[in-house]
């Protein structure tokens, strides 16, 4: 029976961000979104200065997370990885903010996962201990960078991608003409047929590992790698079917790795699940057997977003990651979405369409245009209420939205406060430099910054 290795909080050590300097920081009145009450105000300060915002006390458009939600969706998280038996590398390019990496961190994240080189420095200087940089590394600049924290610290724990001849050729050089005083540790890449990375089929990828174990000592091969969410779109079925080819021949070639010998001492890591398939990597990958290598198997899922989750994109998938999940899935709905920016109608130039403040600078739309969820008048209402299933977006400028009621009876007025719900929440996060945790009545609870 192969080993599987798996972190939770009773067997993982604690991991703690310097970010001491950071919650003592000013905030400066050129932050997006910052009130003039808060100008100068410490980040650890910003809740404890009574802002609402229903009341009026943040200048709209804003950006806002909702601490319940979060709470929710970390320790929902944990259970799940717990129930599958693997670790999680949560994609920091999502919020970019380490106030949520230790979060993440404190409900028993293995490791964090970059996109970019500029990632991993902003990671470093935060002090994550243990990054996946879930890319391939080619320039000259990027390359040292990363050598650089390699040198500096003994502890760091470092893997990147490889899917070529060429792209091993450039690591290897780098690495030996620097005297890297120890192995650097890549994972092969797996892809697919006119997607993004990674090798096209199991025989590339046979071929590159012997490649990359022939590379030792200067490189070391620790795993394999997919991210199964190139697949996207409506056909469902064609969508599913892709998704778990893809891992499937992660799992395959680390069988293979593990019968011929390919991957360096200690665990080999079997990495996917970004924030819409990690249901099925989780089954998938915590079912293959090392045989008799000795190699202890680490699966590591990738997903980001699922900390703030979305109205939109990803809510809508959740019901057949329920699904297919079956009882590992647990009870309950599953994750809730815990981000929303809000806005101010500033005019309603004629029936059925308000003009809000807010746009393509605040909202995400890469995905999906923003949806109205909530309305609140002052005076009037006593909490936010529902917007009927009518309303929608179906415009963004720069710095307006378009809501229209597709019945034409819209009661908003200028001055009226409305929330919007968003798909894939990277494309928010980064449009904020600031975002404000709230209690479930919008009551400022601290601010959050990301580091784009």
């Amino acid at each position: 029976m192969t080993a599987h290795a798996h972190d939770d909080l009773a067997g993982h050590a604690p991991v703690t961000l310097p970010l001491t300097a950071l919650e003592a920081e000013p905030l400066p009145g050129t932050l997006k979104g910052l009130p003039a009450a808060a100008e100068g105000v410490p980040l650890r300060a910003l809740g404890g200065l009574a802002l609402s915002l229903l009341d009026g006390d943040l200048p709209l458009p804003a950006a806002v997370l909702k601490e319940s939600a979060l709470d929710h969706n970390a320790r929902w998280m944990r259970e799940f990885t717990a129930r599958a038996g693997v670790s999680l590398a949560p994609h920091g390019k999502t919020t970019m903010a380490p106030q949520l990496f230790q979060r993440q961190f404190d409900e028993g994240a293995w490791g964090m996962t970059a996109a970019t080189a500029a990632h991993v420095r902003t990671y470093r200087r935060f002090g994550v201990p243990r990054v996946i940089l879930a890319n391939q590394l080619v320039g000259k600049a990027d390359l040292e960078l990363v050598l650089r924290e390699l040198e500096a610290d003994p502890a760091f724990d470092f893997y990147l991608l490889v899917d070529s001849a060429a792209g091993l050729d450039l690591l290897h050089r780098a690495a030996r003409e620097r005297g890297l005083k120890r192995p650097l540790q890549v994972l092969l890449e797996v892809g697919t047929p006119g997607g993004r990375t990674g090798v096209r089929s199991t025989a590339e990828g046979v071929a590159l590992a012997r490649l990359i174990r022939d590379a030792s000592p200067v490189i070391a091969l620790r795993g394999v790698e997919a991210f199964e969410g190139v697949y996207s779109g409506t056909e469902t079925a064609r969508v599913e079917l892709g998704a778990l080819t893809m891992i499937e021949t992660v799992a395959e070639l680390t069988r293979l790795g593990c019968a011929e010998g390919w991957f360096a001492p200690g665990e080999v890591l079997l990495t996917a699940g970004g924030s819409a398939f990690f249901d099925m990597a989780a089954k998938t990958l915590a079912a293959v057997e090392a045989g008799g290598s000795g190699h202890a198997l680490r699966v590591v899922l990738r997903s980001g977003c699922y900390l703030s989750h979305d109205s939109l994109q990803y809510e809508r998938m959740q019901d057949r990651m329920k699904q297919r999940a079956g009882a590992l899935w647990g009870d309950g709905p599953g994750l809730r979405n815990a981000i929303e920016v809000w806005a101010y109608v500033q005019s309603v130039p004629e029936p059925g369409r308000a003009i809000c403040t807010a746009g393509r600078r605040d909202l995400s739309y890469d995905a999906c245009l923003p949806q109205p969820l909530w309305w609140y008048r002052q005076g009037v209402h006593e909490a936010p209420q529902a917007t009927p299933p009518g309303w929608s977006v179906s415009k963004l400028n720069d710095q307006h939205a378009f809501v229209d009621a597709s019945d034409g009876a819209l009661p908003l007025r200028v001055g009226d406060l409305i929330a919007f719900g968003i798909g894939h929440p990277c494309t928010t996060f980064d449009k904020w430099p600031l975002l404000y945790t709230v209690d479930d009545g919008y009551r400022v609870t601290g601010g959050v910054r990301t580091f784009f």
